[in-house]
């Protein structure tokens, strides 16, 4: 595929994990009382990244005709049940997209709202505008030259999103551990295929079984696909004291998960998708953090 342009080395296992962020997302795209809301990332802390995705770069995952509703958004506007914009939702939208490019350069974890693993190519949907990781994924490829992608999410809720964005396409392994049955419906069982690995797990699992399934499927299914760079998609709903989900992970399971991660490429970066908690959030950030820099390389 040609040599790689020069960038920031990204991350190898066992380097510290840049945190990733803006303080305007704790101000632009106000939600009111909703669960994602501005507070979010008033919590969280890190590196100031002043970096907005191209349409071209949001192009290669959403269609026309979604990009320009976004962007012609000028007030308070409902785009689906749960799925609250207004006039800086856009801009909003593009940073959070830009600074997990920026994590992909750099390894780094993008600390970003809205969260994106829900937003579909065509419409926004479950608090998801734009499909960050996936928008990530297609940047590695086209820019930065890497073949195959693994995306490994452990929201609480399915990416149906970001499944149905790489669907079919042997370039990308999209693996999700959800809760099930819960929202949105999809990833049940027997739902996987070659380069879709869905492991949907009941209410209460918590982090034995949690990460026996992850080191049991998980682990061979990514290294068998033996990607050039993992992206987490990283949700916090599935920790025990969040309002939002039940599967009842702790502190210490958030760390291993990072850790694992890291042992699964020779890249890695990730990007933050849910976690209502405000306070366990800062906590949780950090634990995986630690986890991704604690790994030895492979």
């Amino acid at each position: 595929m040609g040599p790689r342009p020069a960038f920031r080395a990204p991350g190898r296992a066992g380097d510290v994990v840049e945190l990733l962020t803006n303080p305007e997302l704790a101000r632009v795209h106000p939600t009111g009382e909703h669960p994602e809301r501005q507070e979010r990332l008033a919590v969280l802390s890190g590196e100031t990244v002043e970096r907005l995705a191209s349409e071209e770069q949001l192009s290669r995952v959403h269609t026309a005709a979604h990009l320009a509703r976004l962007r012609e958004i000028d007030g308070p506007t409902q785009l689906d049940a749960d799925t609250i914009a207004t006039e800086t939702s856009w801009r909003a939208a593009r940073l959070a997209a830009g600074i997990a490019l920026e994590a992909v350069d750099r390894g780094g974890f993008a600390l970003v709202r809205p969260p994106g693993h829900h937003a579909l190519a065509d419409r926004a949907m479950g608090f998801c505008l734009l499909n960050n990781v996936a928008i990530a994924a297609r940047y590695a490829q086209s820019e930065l030259r890497f073949e195959r992608v693994a995306i490994v999410d452990f929201d609480v809720h399915h990416g149906n999103g970001t499944e149905a964005i790489f669907r079919g396409d042997d370039s990308v392994l999209f693996v999700s551990l959800h809760q099930w049955p819960f929202y949105p419906g999809t990833g049940g069982p027997g739902t996987s295929d070659e380069t879709t690995l869905n492991l949907p797990l009941p209410a209460g699992t918590g982090d034995a079984r949690y990460l026996a399934v992850f080191e049991e499927q998980v682990v061979p299914a990514v290294l068998g696909f033996a990607p050039d760079l993992v992206l987490a998609s990283v949700g916090f709903d599935a920790h025990e004291a969040d309002p939002l989900g039940g599967l009842g992970l702790t502190e210490a399971g958030f760390r291993q998960l990072g850790a694992i991660c890291s042992t699964l490429a020779p890249r890695r970066a990730a990007v933050l998708e849910g976690g209502y908690n405000l306070a366990t959030l800062p906590r949780l950030v950090a634990a995986v953090r630690a986890g991704f820099s604690s790994a030895p390389a492979v």
